[in-house]
Order: structure tokens, then C-alpha cells, then sequence
């Protein structure tokens, strides 16, 4: 008898990425910000310079990215607050983060072009992964699974009203 773990949401990540590989003309981040149903993009927060999208394929519960709402591929492509303003942007939500979910440390990353990992190599975005004391378990080591505690649209509900509180301020 073998075990099995259910995820059906994760056939929507395969049906994605074999109907269209990454390209300059489905970019999922332009397309949210374009399009006027937030929730349903997981678009979470709007800024003149930067964005905040709840990764559809999260390693740990409150995986965001933060991209600079211009779309660029090199960091040498971006200046002024088009580059700072994701970082500013960042450093507010690990404020957010660490009322809401209490981590005990952050992944925060940028993988700049397609072989360093970048699945959406035209458009910069940074992670944000919260993680806990043991949150590598037995689960993705011996089953290749992650848990997920919380639903995505319950966690975007959560932190757009956390959003709405605080402004993300930059000082």
C-alpha cells in the first residue's frame, strides 16, 4: 500500500506550465496589475512603484513576491524608485510578517535569469518565504511534500486587511 497526499491545486501549477512556458507575453505580474480583480490575481497591494503578489506556488504559508511594476529582467534595467521601492516594500511586509505569522527568520531572494531560477526571467520580483524553527520536517524530506496550512485566499484576506491598517510606510 502506498501513501498518497491530495493536492489538487497543484494541477492547476502543471496545466500552467505546460499550456505556456514563461514569455515576454504572459507575464503574470503585468497581467495583474492590468487586470481589475485583484483577489483573483492574488495581487494583494498596489503601489506607484511596486507590487505585492501571494505566491500561487508557495514553499511555506505567506510566500509573497514583490516586483517592481515596470517590467525588466536585469536590475541594471531599473533606477530610482522603481528599484527602491520594492526593497522599501519589502522591509514594511517582514514588519506585516512578523505580527501576523511570527517567524523565527525569512528567505528573501531575487533569482536574476532563467538558469539561476528565475521561472518569470523577463520580470524582476523578489521572494519573501517566512520560515519557522523546524519547518522542514519529515514531510518534504521523505514524502517531497510541503504543508500548507492555510488556504491562499484566506491568507490574502488576512493580509489585505493587515495592508489596510498599515501603509507600508517607507520612513
Amino acid at each position: 500500500m502506498h501513501d498518497r497526499i491530495w493536492a489538487p491545486w497543484r494541477a492547476q501549477y502543471i496545466h500552467d506550465s505546460s499550456a505556456r512556458g514563461p514569455s515576454e507575453d504572459s507575464c503574470f505580474l503585468c497581467r495583474a496589475v492590468e487586470e481589475s480583480d485583484d483577489r483573483a490575481n492574488l495581487l494583494v497591494h498596489r503601489a506607484d512603484h511596486a507590487i505585492v503578489v501571494l505566491n500561487r506556488y508557495p514553499y511555506n504559508n505567506g510566500h509573497l513576491l514583490v516586483a517592481p511594476r515596470v517590467h525588466r529582467g536585469r536590475l541594471d534595467e531599473l533606477s530610482g524608485p522603481d528599484l527602491t521601492a520594492p526593497i522599501e516594500t519589502i522591509r514594511g511586509l517582514i514588519r506585516i510578517l512578523d505580527r501576523m505569522l511570527r517567524p523565527q527568520g525569512y528567505n528573501i531572494g531575487l533569482n536574476l535569469g532563467k538558469s539561476a531560477g528565475a521561472g518569470l526571467p523577463g520580470h524582476l520580483h523578489w521572494h519573501i518565504v517566512p520560515r519557522w524553527d523546524g519547518d522542514t520536517n519529515f514531510m518534504p524530506v521523505l514524502g517531497d511534500a510541503k504543508v500548507i496550512v492555510e488556504s491562499l485566499y484566506a491568507f490574502y484576506d488576512r493580509l489585505a486587511e493587515e495592508l489596510g491598517q498599515d501603509s507600508l510606510s517607507y520612513s
